[in-house]
């Protein structure tokens, strides 16, 4: 396990006992075989937290289902088998262990897995957790990507819009770790809206775990560009709502499947302050001052003074392109 670490902005000493600083670690995972316990995948799992403590951590970021392989490769009929891969509690008796070591080391941390409830709905859902090992939030994907049905034709398959619901708690903020923290997945990173609805409500930090093939089917000359658009997305997002950025992969060649790693800690300016080198386990390390959000968020990016929303109407009344006759 190897780590990144960063400090991109010293203050004077007087400055920075004022400075409100969380160090962030962005844990990325190698791959996650299909017949891998969750027990195992936990142990891996608490490996980054306490290599993160060692750190001087404060918050531990971690991927999109970063419980099990990523199964909407597969087609799989049998309700059972699909189930087997969906949490029906958070913290349940195989997760337990990392709410009790985070807690020991007073370490909060982003999860993502997916999530069965009582009702029988099924979510990709990732859940942020204080240092007290107390919920703070949940966040279910808006963005399904890929498709419904079996498609012969793909190599795999990436059916999340069949295995999950659609969200039922679109993008909000919380209050923790001294600033205002928001949450997405994956797919969210590449819609401009993801950002801007959690900047209009104060988002300091966005954190965000993902899984991407670097193969797209439909679109495979977009494949040598996967690290590229990756990091494009989520550096305007900083930029553009003057908030710092988390990104952390599941990465590597799982089953057969290679994808990107490219994790990152991206700040409001626009910048990556620290990454991943690999496609493994391995993390990077930057403490971040959510005071360095204000210079954009009031000069270039003020809201209130800019933004002019009666000439935004078509954002949220038309959902597809429609050129003009």
């Amino acid at each position: 396990m190897s780590a990144a670490r960063h400090r991109p902005w010293r203050q004077p000493a007087e400055e920075h006992a004022m400075a409100r600083l969380v160090t962030i670690a962005a844990a990325q995972l190698g791959p996650i075989a299909r017949n891998d316990s969750r027990s195992h995948v936990v142990e891996r799992l608490i490996a980054h937290l306490r290599e993160a403590r060692r750190m001087g951590c404060d918050l531990v970021v971690f991927p999109e289902l970063a419980l099990t392989t990523f199964f909407p490769r597969w087609y799989m009929t049998n309700q059972i088998e699909i189930d087997s891969f969906f949490e029906r509690s958070m913290p349940g008796p195989e997760t337990q262990p990392l709410f009790n070591e985070a807690k020991r080391l007073s370490l909060g941390f982003y999860i993502g897995y997916a999530e069965l409830t009582p009702e029988g709905q099924h979510f990709n859902t990732s859940i942020l957790v204080g240092k007290d090992g107390q919920l703070i939030g949940k966040y279910r994907k808006v963005h399904l990507p890929g498709h419904r049905e079996h498609d012969p034709a793909r190599r795999f398959q990436h059916l999340e819009k069949r295995y999950f619901d659609l969200s039922d708690t679109g993008f909000k903020v919380w209050r923790g770790f001294g600033g205002v923290l928001g949450m997405a997945i994956c797919n969210d990173r590449r819609w401009p809206e993801t950002y801007r609805v959690m900047g209009l409500q104060g988002a300091e930090m966005i954190l965000l775990g993902y899984n991407t093939p670097v193969h797209n089917p439909p679109a495979p000359d977009h494949d040598d560009l996967s690290l590229f658009h990756n990091q494009l997305v989520m550096q305007a997002g900083a930029y553009q709502n003057g908030c710092w950025v988390i990104g952390v992969a599941k990465a590597g060649n799982e089953e057969g499947v290679p994808m990107i790693g490219g994790s990152q800690i991206i700040a409001p300016s626009g910048v990556t302050v620290a990454a991943t080198r690999g496609d493994g386990d391995e993390m990077a390390v930057a403490c971040c001052d959510l005071d360095a959000c204000a210079s954009y968020k009031s000069t270039t990016f003020n809201f209130a003074v800019h933004r002019m929303p009666q000439h935004y109407g078509l954002i949220v009344e038309r959902k597809g392109a429609e050129p003009p006759p």
